[in-house]
């Protein structure tokens, strides 16, 4: 019997699934792919600076500032007043193992910040917005909590990577990339840091004035003028909104048994 061949079926080799989905298919699978690979890393790089020891982390930033900071003059009041303010707070953080030091930025936009090395940035913004020493005290407290939990670290962590996949993903050229506030703030911390580092915060203006009145009283503020400010709206963006912030603050000095009453002590500029 003479073998005849059988030509192969018509669309053998070709699927019944539209092209379009298909690509389409293929770009959601390799889009999780690389969101996988990126929150992988932002992990490793995280748990790896958290693992730097202080000490090599105070030498390593010892004399930098962000590229993009504009400083106000080194004989400025408050630069001064600022920086006694934080070494006071400083105090009752017994085994701290950095020194702190203070720059004001010269920016309307109202924020504060902890940055690697023991460097917190203030805006003079912020400062044109708080109305007494406790709230500052506060403000400046509370950025002392992140450096105590060391959240800049990890923060810093993330913007390097996102820098990195950004650089990767726009062919921006690595080596432009710099450490500027932004990256470093970056785009705020989980609300279980910011509430950790608002309880040391407040642990710390108690501490100092023996009571917490006015601690948060310039969240009151924002919170009744519902973030009307252009500068209010950006340290929002970065921190707790200021009514649930307050609600958590009140909690904690009724636990704590804290005084919410007491001596404000006026700013000095």
């Amino acid at each position: 019997m003479k073998y005849v061949a059988k030509k192969p079926e018509d669309g053998i080799n070709v699927s019944d699934t539209h092209p379009l989905v298909e690509a389409g298919t293929l770009v959601v699978g390799l889009s999780l792919i690389f969101l996988a690979i990126v929150v992988v890393l932002v992990f490793l790089v995280e748990i790896a600076l958290y693992l730097v020891p202080v000490e090599k982390e105070v030498a390593l930033f010892e004399d930098w500032l962000p590229e993009d900071l504009v400083t106000v003059a080194p004989n400025d009041e408050r630069l001064g007043r600022t920086q006694l303010l934080v070494d006071r707070l400083a105090t009752h953080w017994g085994d701290s193992p950095y020194s702190f030091r203070v720059e004001i930025n010269d920016s309307s936009v109202a924020n504060a910040m902890a940055l690697p090395g023991g460097l917190i940035i203030v805006t003079t913004g912020l400062l044109d917005e708080v109305e007494s020493e406790n709230e500052l005290a506060f403000v400046l407290g509370h950025e002392l909590g992140h450096f105590r939990n060391r959240d800049h670290l990890r923060s810093l962590g993330r913007g390097i990577v996102l820098s990195l996949v950004i650089a990767v993903t726009t062919g921006r050229d690595v080596s432009n990339i710099g450490l500027n506030i932004a990256d470093l703030a970056l785009r705020g911390f989980s609300r279980r840091q910011e509430a950790a580092a608002d309880e040391f915060g407040l642990e710390l203006v108690y501490t100092n004035y023996g009571h917490v009145d006015e601690a948060w009283r310039l969240f009151e503020r924002w919170d009744e003028r519902d973030g009307e400010s252009l500068g209010v709206a950006s340290y929002l963006s970065t921190h707790p909104q200021a009514d649930d912030r307050i609600e958590n603050l009140e909690r904690l000095a009724a636990e704590q048994g804290w005084p919410t009453a007491g001596r404000v002590t006026p700013l000095r500029w």
